[in-house]
């Protein structure tokens, strides 16, 4: 498909800087196909899903993935940043390096240096490989538990480029930048639909009978890169890792079996959801990595609604809702939600999607 049919207007003002407050006030779009728009908050979720439903978190947890530092080549010393976005062995990660065209194979990187300070704290890097885009291969001198400390040391939470370019990341990023339910370190960018939840928010859904599982899908800064090719055949996107676990795998069958809805929270759930299912919409225990790129015209097999957050234009997250609600269903949702003042992005407003296909449900 056309890029070009994903793109639309966002005025500047709609960009959330900061997230609601509290977490669950924030405002929730509801769009049911062919039914219209509904204007709610999420602390309204409980009284739109039933007893039976099951809601599906992803549990990853955001590391400080964002490194500043010196490249030093013999003599030759240049500042130099890389956020991770995959970890591939203990002590190597994929990462993408700015300004890539100061990278290549051999450079030893030292992370904590700047041109202010020689030294803030220990963490070192080889670059074993470049590859396109600005990507590389470090090889860290530290690894598995002491390069995670090292990590947390020097680390920067790493922000979406729409709210790192308006500020820097501050302490309160490391609280706000993280749901309460993160459990699984490895992700360098949060599962924003699961921020607006709340220990309130579960006790209420709690009460009316709602359950949960987690997964866990390592989200990459991938995420936020722009497609830049004029037809969808031709984007190349991403490796994240993830997992789902036999038991959840096993819940949520039975949840289907017995006429639950499955509510994904976050894109990132729905494509491990995805990636995990057998072509009969069943699952098992799965784990591995996943490049799924969902566009209108994929027959989804696992769930019914998807709680998510607003998305970019031209972006692989606003294609695949609109696979899951249509496409001018959701170019729709979204002028009414620019119209009406929702907050869009990261630390923005919800939406609550019904799949086009879901038989009335």
């Amino acid at each position: 498909m056309r890029v070009d049919l994903f793109d639309f207007e966002l005025p500047e003002e709609r960009i959330a800087l900061r997230p609601a407050e509290p977490r669950d006030s924030a405002k929730m779009l509801v769009v049911r196909p062919g039914e219209g728009l509904d204007d709610r908050t999420v602390r309204d979720l409980p009284f739109l899903l039933e007893a039976g439903d099951v809601l599906v978190f992803n549990d990853t947890k955001v590391i400080p993935a964002q490194l500043k530092g010196i490249r030093r080549r013999g003599d030759a010393a240049a500042q130099v940043e890389a956020t991770l976005h995959m970890r591939v062995a203990p002590d190597r990660w994929l990462a993408f390096m700015r300004p890539g065209k100061r990278i290549a194979a051999g450079d030893r990187i030292h992370f904590g240096h700047d041109a202010n300070s020689c030294f803030l704290g220990r963490l070192d890097a080889t670059v074993i490989e470049k590859g396109d885009g600005g990507e590389a291969l470090l090889g860290f001198d530290l690894s598995g538990p002491f390069l995670d400390e090292a990590l947390h040391a020097v680390g920067h939470i790493p922000l979406p480029p729409y709210i790192a370019s308006k500020r820097d990341d501050d302490e309160r990023d490391r609280i706000d930048y993280q749901t309460i339910y993160a459990r699984e370190e490895g992700a360098v960018a949060a599962p924003t639909a699961g921020l607006h939840f709340t220990p309130e928010l579960f006790s209420a859904l709690d009460a009316k009978g709602v359950e949960r599982c987690f997964v866990t899908l390592h989200v990459g800064a991938g995420t936020f890169l722009p497609v830049k090719v004029d037809d969808t055949t031709d984007h190349k996107m991403h490796a994240e890792i993830g997992s789902v676990s036999p038991e959840t795998a096993a819940a949520l069958n039975t949840a289907k079996a017995r006429g639950g809805r499955i509510i994904a929270v976050g894109t990132t759930s729905l494509r491990l959801l995805e990636s995990a299912a057998r072509e009969d919409g069943t699952l098992a225990g799965w784990s591995g990595p996943t490049d799924i790129f969902i566009t209108p015209g994929y027959r989804f097999r696992t769930a019914d609604m998807l709680m998510t957050n607003f998305h970019l234009p031209r972006s692989t997250l606003f294609m695949l809702v609109s696979a899951f609600c249509g496409l001018q269903t959701m170019r729709a949702a979204y002028a009414h939600a620019i119209e009406v003042s929702y907050r869009f992005y990261s630390y923005g407003d919800a939406s609550l999607l019904f799949k086009e296909d879901n038989d009335g449900r």
